[in-house]
């Protein structure tokens, strides 16, 4: 949704063209799990005053694979009013040798955004390069000045996994008269610590030869890991928009006045858009009704123009061109709430798989994405405005369990989002299955999800049928499927449920002992692998907390009877509960699968006994069951 300010990881300060950087420097440490390793970046920030700012950024970046060409391509973000200079690249061999340099002029310029058809007063250059061979360096250099210091950037060794940091360091010299505000946040794990010094008139800050967070199983965001520093000056500029940020309130007040006030206005058209859905019951029911609506007209399209992106589309473009960004559809949706007398607030939000919430004792501008949420005497009621598939009052996982500067007339409120349990995200499967003797089993079955299992399942409904039998074949993989069909699929956004039917066949499922067969207890379950790690250097990360129910009915081929089978077993720990019982009935074998995983951040030195616990459920799930003829 909003501009990306990415001074970023290629963007940092003065340089020493004598220096060649050959691999050979680099030790085995920053080596180690690593696809780009940064030698040497720096970034020299002067305020100049409160409209004006100067970055002198620099950055030497070792490639050692394919995999970080992209994060090594020298890019330059900015936007009107920007002036971009001193712009200087080379490139070096493994030895340190001296390939090609490049100026202003090589570099494309295009619309600094990849999300397809949109919008945008932001640009961005880039350097294409292609490697003719690994590993490689690029020194990149360049001065930028600009006018808005609502955007200094958080100081942090990197933002992504593989990524390894030789040196790196940030000087802020503050000639504005302004108080800068500025906040260290130490790495909760202990993985890096940033040093600080008072140098030449300035504040520097360095960190120096961090290794790189491997993007193994279950690892929290890096954000999570990382230390940082943040930056807020007091008052500031965005676009010509002059405001001050010493408290949230402060922000709010300059938010809601400067960038959705003059955006609010309501239209003829929008008027009679409400009146033409003649409203009636509850404020739970006009919202979903308004929203239903709503989200049955727009579609997304991103859009980043007017006051550095950060400002909405006015609600009667939307209205007329059926699209809009976060930012606008959202601005559209609470001015068809104003129009049927019902209050609501824009609320701005950090939109990442691993939660990250804002600081509520560190105002600054932040967030990369935007919902509405609207209080009710029986709660709040949250809106995702972007998508047309998605349930009414349903957060996906994505925003859940975090909180939101909400945007009000006095300023913001900082508000948490909801946090479902894990009754909430539930996974239940109800199969019925045909044991065959060609070792066959042919099936049906009704599958339903709710939370962040909805989410998780809300792409099939976008799908052609062809695409959904390809997709859930896919995602079973369990099983060696001859034909698979996906039926009767429904997403109930009333009620945030997604239910299908299921019809397949499967070969090579059961297994011939002389005239006896065997089989797995469980078809169908999770296959992901976990392995003992007595090295791993990470917490570990459950992100949300989920519960499946499972009932699986077996019809044993004529003749059968069952042999053998599983005691029932049930599995309990730190990070949740298994329980998997087995029932005869006729001629019938049912199983029965419950297991509860618990959300958590854990230490490293857990995470054996979480492998552990997963694969003594796995075991379990793959218990064998062996039917004979009857004598």
């Amino acid at each position: 949704m909003m501009k990306l300010w990415c001074v970023g990881a290629l963007s940092l300060a003065s340089f020493y063209y004598a220096q060649s950087y050959p691999v050979s420097e680099i030790s085995d440490v920053l080596k180690k799990n690593a696809s780009a390793v940064i030698r040497n970046e720096s970034t020299i920030l002067e305020i100049n005053k409160v409209d004006e700012i100067v970055y002198r950024n620099s950055s030497a970046i070792t490639v050692i694979n394919k995999d970080a060409v992209g994060f090594s391509l020298p890019k330059i973000y900015y936007e009107k009013g920007n002036t971009v200079s001193n712009v200087k690249v080379t490139v070096y061999d493994e030895k340190g040798a001296k390939i090609k340099s490049y100026s202003k002029s090589d570099f494309t310029d295009v619309a600094a955004n990849s999300q397809g058809s949109f919008y945008s007063d932001n640009r961005m250059m880039y350097l294409s390069y292609t490697p003719t061979s690994y590993p490689y360096t690029i020194e990149f250099s360049y001065d930028q000045k600009d006018q808005n210091t609502v955007f200094i950037p958080d100081f942090t060794p990197y933002n992504d996994f593989n990524i390894s940091l030789q040196k790196s360091s940030f000087k802020i010299i503050n000639k504005s008269g302004i108080n800068l505000r500025s906040k260290t946040y130490d790495s909760p794990f202990g993985f890096a610590s940033v040093n600080t010094s008072q140098e030449d008139g300035g504040k520097l800050y360095t960190y120096q030869n961090i290794p790189a967070i491997d993007n193994e199983n279950m690892v929290p965001n890096p954000q999570k890991i990382l230390p940082k520093v943040s930056f807020s000056l007091d008052q500031f500029s965005l676009v010509g928009k002059k405001g001050n940020i010493t408290t949230w309130k402060d922000f709010g007040l300059w938010y809601y006045n400067s960038l959705l006030t003059p955006v609010a206005a309501s239209t003829p058209q929008i008027k009679s858009e409400i009146t033409a859905l003649n409203l009636s019951g509850s404020t739970e029911e006009k919202v979903k009704k308004i929203y239903q609506y709503m989200q049955g007209k727009t579609r997304y399209v991103f859009v980043a123009l007017g006051i550095g992106g950060w400002q909405p589309m006015m609600p009667d473009e939307v209205q007329k061109k059926g699209y809009g960004d976060c930012k606008g559809l959202t601005n559209y949706m609470k001015t068809l709430l104003d129009e049927a007398g019902i209050k609501s607030y824009y609320a701005i939000i950090n939109s990442n798989s691993s939660p990250i919430s804002f600081d509520t004792d560190f105002p600054k501008m932040g967030g990369n994405h935007v919902i509405l949420v609207i209080p009710t005497e029986k709660g709040n009621i949250w809106l995702e405005n972007t998508s047309q598939e998605m349930a009414y009052n349903h957060l996906s996982f994505n925003t859940t369990d975090r909180n939101v500067l909400a945007v009000k007339p006095e300023g913001i409120e900082i508000m948490e989002t909801p946090s479902y349990s894990s009754q909430q995200n539930k996974e239940k499967q109800i199969l019925n299955i045909q044991l065959n003797r060609d070792k066959t089993i042919t099936g049906n079955g009704k599958f339903t999800y709710t939370g962040n299992q909805y989410d998780f399942n809300l792409a099939y409904a976008g799908l052609r049928q062809t695409e959904k039998n390809n997709a859930i074949k896919n995602a079973f993989s369990t099983l060696d499927f001859e034909k698979i069909e996906m039926s009767d699929f429904k997403n109930n956004r009333d009620l945030a449920t997604i239910d299908f039917d299921l019809n397949f066949k499967a070969i090579n499922y059961s297994k011939m002992v002389g005239s006896s067969y065997i089989f797995r207890a469980v078809p169908i379950y999770s296959n992901a692998s976990y392995h003992q790690d007595e090295n791993r250097n990470l917490p570990f990360e459950n992100r949300f907390s989920f519960e499946d129910e499972y009932e699986i009915i077996y019809q044993l081929p004529a003749g059968y009877i069952i042999e053998e089978m599983p005691d029932n077993s049930t599995l309990s720990s730190d990070f949740g509960t298994y329980r998997i019982s087995f029932e005869k009935k006729d001629e019938k074998l049912i199983v029965k699968r419950f297991i509860q995983i618990k959300k958590g951040l854990h230490s490293k030195e857990k995470y054996n006994d979480y492998v552990s616990f997963r694969k003594k459920i796995m075991n379990a799930d793959n218990s064998k069951i062996l039917i004979s003829k009857k004598s």
